[in-house]
Formats: C-alpha cells, sequence, structure tokens
C-alpha cells in the first residue's frame, strides 16, 4: 500500500517493520478526537483562504461521514496504514478523492498526534474528577452514620488512641480531595493547543490558531512550536496524578482486607465484591480491595514508563513517543474502574458493632489521657508521660489494664492520681475531649462534614465548556 511519504523512497517497508511500527492496534480510540480536531483544522483553512470554503465543507462532511461509520461499528482500520490519522485521511479519499489531500496543510503529524492526546486526557481528566466527586459523596454518607462509633487509631499498626470511625472515613475524603484539585490543575496544563506547530518549525501558510484553539474549547494555543510536539509532561503530571490517587485508594483498600478479617471483625463486603476459595467453602475472600490495592503498581509502572521514554529524547519529535499511547490509555481505564468499583464496594459494605470493651484491653488506648490528666493537675509533661509510661508496665506485669486498675493501685505509683482520673481514661470522654479544629471529637467530625458536604456540592471549574 502506497504511504503518504511514499516520494523519498525506493523500497517498500519490511513487513515485520510495518507490523513492529504500527500504532493502530491501540491508537484507534483516538478516532473521534483525531476527527474533532481535523474539523475545527479545516474549518481554519477555510477561515483562512488557504482551501476554498467549498473543499472545506466537501472534506467536514467527509470527516463526519467517517465519524458515523466509526460510532456504528462499520469503520475497518488497516494496519498498513500505521495509525489512526492514516487510517482516517485514507477513508477520508476514497469518500471524497484527492480533495482530502488538502485537509492535511498547514500541520504534521506531530501536532496532531499531540492535539489527540491533549483532548483525550482532557475528557477523560474530568471523568476523574467527576468519579472522585462520586467516591467523595458516597463516603460522606458513611462518615454520616458513624460519628458516634469509637474505634482504635493506630500507629505503626499497634492500636494508639481511641477516635470516631467518621474521623477516619473523613481522612480519606481529604486526601481523595486533593486528588481532585491535582486532576483540575493539571487539565490546565492539558488544555493548550499545539496545533500549527507542525512537524517542529510551525507553517508558512497564514493560519489562526487563536481560532483553532477557540473551535476546540482549548483556553490557549502552545507559545512554543518545538515544545508543543515533543514534550509529554502534560502526560507525566496525568499519570502522577493518578498515580497518587491510586497510592490513596490502596492504602484504603489494605485497611479494609484488615478490617474483613477474623482477626478485626469490623467490616463485611457485599456478596457482589468478593469471591470464594476452590477448595475452603467458608472464605469470603475480598478480592475487589485486593485488585485496587495490586492495580496502584501497573499505574506506577505506567509513569515510569513514560518518565523513562521521555529521559533522553532530543528535541523535537521522536518516534519514541509512539510509546506514550499504551500507558496513558492503561492508566486512564485502570483508574477509571478502580474508582468505580471501589465505590460500589464501599457503598454496599457494612460496619459491624464493635464493643468497646474489646478495644482498650490490652492496647491502652487512653494511656495519652492519662498523661494529659497529670500535666493538667500541673505535672511536667514529660514527668507525667513516665509515670504514665509505670502505670502501663504495672498493668502489663498484673495481667491488668487501664481499665480495671484500682485507685490504690495508682496511688502506689503516684500521689498526683485522684479518683477523677478514671472519668478522663473513659473511650468516649477520650474522643469528646478532641474538641480541637481537625479533631476526633463528635462536635469537631460534624463540622468536618458540613464543610466538605458544602464543598461537594460546589460545581467544580473545569478546564473547558463542552
Amino acid at each position: 500500500m502506497k504511504k503518504p511519504w511514499s516520494g523519498r523512497f525506493k523500497k517498500p517497508t519490511d513487513i515485520l517493520m510495518e507490523k513492529f511500527s504500527a500504532s493502530i492496534s491501540f491508537d484507534r480510540r483516538l478516532y473521534a478526537y483525531d476527527i474533532a480536531g481535523s474539523i475545527a483544522h479545516c474549518q481554519m483553512l477555510g477561515k483562512c483562504k488557504i482551501i476554498t470554503q467549498t473543499d472545506s465543507k466537501k472534506i467536514i462532511g467527509g470527516l463526519k461521514r467517517i465519524l458515523k461509520e466509526f460510532e456504528s461499528g462499520k469503520f475497518e482500520c488497516d494496519d498498513r496504514l500505521e495509525d489512526i490519522h492514516m487510517n482516517i485521511e485514507n477513508r477520508l479519499t476514497e469518500l471524497i478523492g484527492s480533495v482530502a489531500g488538502k485537509l492535511h496543510t498547514a500541520r504534521s503529524r506531530n501536532d496532531q498526534v499531540s492535539l489527540d492526546i491533549r483532548l483525550y486526557l482532557r475528557d477523560e481528566g474530568e471523568e476523574v474528577v467527576q468519579l472522585i466527586k462520586i467516591l467523595a459523596k458516597t463516603l460522606l454518607v458513611l462518615a454520616r452514620k458513624h460519628t458516634n462509633t469509637i474505634i482504635p487509631g493506630f500507629t505503626h499498626m499497634q492500636q494508639a488512641q481511641p477516635i470516631l470511625l467518621a474521623h477516619h472515613l473523613l481522612a480519606y475524603i481529604e486526601m481523595l480531595l486533593r486528588d481532585q484539585e491535582r486532576m483540575k490543575d493539571a487539565l490546565k496544563r492539558i488544555n493548550i493547543m499545539p496545533l500549527g506547530s507542525a512537524a517542529l518549525a510551525g507553517t508558512g501558510f497564514p493560519i489562526d490558531r487563536k481560532y483553532t484553539a477557540k473551535l476546540l474549547n482549548f483556553s490557549e494555543a502552545s507559545h512554543n512550536s518545538i515544545d508543543a510536539v515533543s514534550d509529554r509532561d502534560f502526560a507525566i503530571e496525568f499519570c502522577s496524578t493518578i498515580a497518587i490517587l491510586m497510592m490513596h485508594l490502596s492504602r484504603f483498600c489494605e485497611e479494609i482486607v484488615l478490617w474483613c478479617s477474623s482477626e478485626f471483625d469490623w467490616l463485611e463486603l457485599s456478596d457482589s465484591y468478593t469471591t470464594g476459595s476452590s477448595i475452603m467453602p467458608q472464605k469470603k475472600n475480598p478480592d475487589a480491595a485486593e485488585l485496587i490495592r495490586g492495580k496502584s503498581g501497573r499505574v506506577y509502572g505506567n509513569l515510569v514508563s513514560l518518565l523513562t521514554l521521555m529521559k533522553s529524547l532530543p528535541l523535537a519529535y521522536n518516534k519514541d513517543l509512539q510509546e506514550d499511547k499504551e500507558p496513558i490509555f492503561d492508566t486512564v481505564d485502570t483508574s477509571k474502574m478502580s474508582l468505580s468499583i471501589f465505590n460500589g464496594m464501599i457503598k454496599s459494605a457494612r460496619f459491624k458493632k464493635i464493643p468497646l470493651h474489646r478495644l482498650d484491653i490490652s492496647g491502652f488506648l487512653t494511656a495519652t489521657d492519662m498523661a494529659d490528666y497529670l500535666a493538667e493537675k500541673g505535672v511536667p509533661f514529660r514527668m507525667a508521660h513516665e509515670i504514665t509510661g509505670k502505670t502501663v508496665a504495672h498493668c502489663i506485669e498484673s495481667g491488668g489494664n487501664l481499665q480495671n486498675i484500682t485507685l490504690k493501685e495508682l496511688k502506689n505509683i503516684s500521689a498526683y492520681f485522684e479518683k477523677d482520673v478514671f472519668e478522663h481514661i473513659k473511650l468516649e470522654n477520650s474522643v469528646q475531649k478532641k474538641n480541637v479544629y481537625g479533631g476526633t471529637a463528635k462536635k469537631q467530625v460534624e463540622a468536618q462534614i458540613a464543610r466538605i458536604d458544602k464543598k461537594l456540592k460546589n460545581k467544580p471549574k473545569l478546564s473547558h465548556s463542552k
């Protein structure tokens, strides 16, 4: 098959090389963006009288027909035509004849592919923003249900202090909101229009790049033609943002796996998001959480792949850049599926009643409150810390805990202890005393919920209006 660049060559492309260099197997998903970009480019060529309005209308009509063929599943891609751009151009020639060749005036596949990726990531990024918002709302509903549920907070995977389950869930919402803001910010740099940069130097035709940018809802046109076709930092930033998001989901999934274990027994996932064992009839495995946790690794790999791809590329365009698409596509697909599955999993999950008497048997959850009690009595905190440490050591040696130690035992350790210490080290009182902004007291948690609820109700400002 004749190549668009065949004029320079005397020998045909090796068959294996043809397969090796073809990208149509994965970049065909860009068809709608490629056609949208071509229509805008053609409109601009007509407006600037670089081609006639008659030719412009004929080309646009052909492109719209090709779009319908794709959408109906009738379009057949040819691997010999390398990529989505040449497949569309070849079909356009079949439909309208040689006038189709005028479409490529004042552009290159270099700026064309950069445009397609930006258009694609703009839409996908905005969808990710919405999926994050949906998940955050689901978690907020769950938090509202558990403003009275006390759980142990952990450090070093050891019980540390009592907190509200709502407070724990709100921590993940805060992370998700930052993920959302990062994506919205990344979209600002994605929403730059590269078309008109051509191969690398721009074009000698009197094009109107601002007009093309307006047609495609870009905030502005790129400022440097070399930079526009040769860098993919906007895609790297997108994948970096998704990697952070997946890290947050993975951390949450790790806790969900723990909470579903018989050792914790705090949470039960719906049958719809779990599987059984092929040999052990009793098993109910948290596969959804484990898979999301595992898929974070492939997203990290995609990010590293793009960074490695770009690290030694001289300016301007190099064929290496063809390798950018599969990591980008996989990152988009993995993150969207993970967000959707996570939302369904946590929305249908059921938290079990956590018996308060189980929480402070061995973890000494209110030891810090005991130290604070002594500090409030005027004991220097370092001394209060030491006294409380000795109290914990005594409990361990005697097989007791802070809930059953006697006042006599406490007096033997320090004369500063009075009967009112027992009120200070109750789990409920410990939680309610953390009444500082951002703390775990119910009043503060309810304020956090109200603030986040207001934020989630605001319509996010995205990179462009559709």
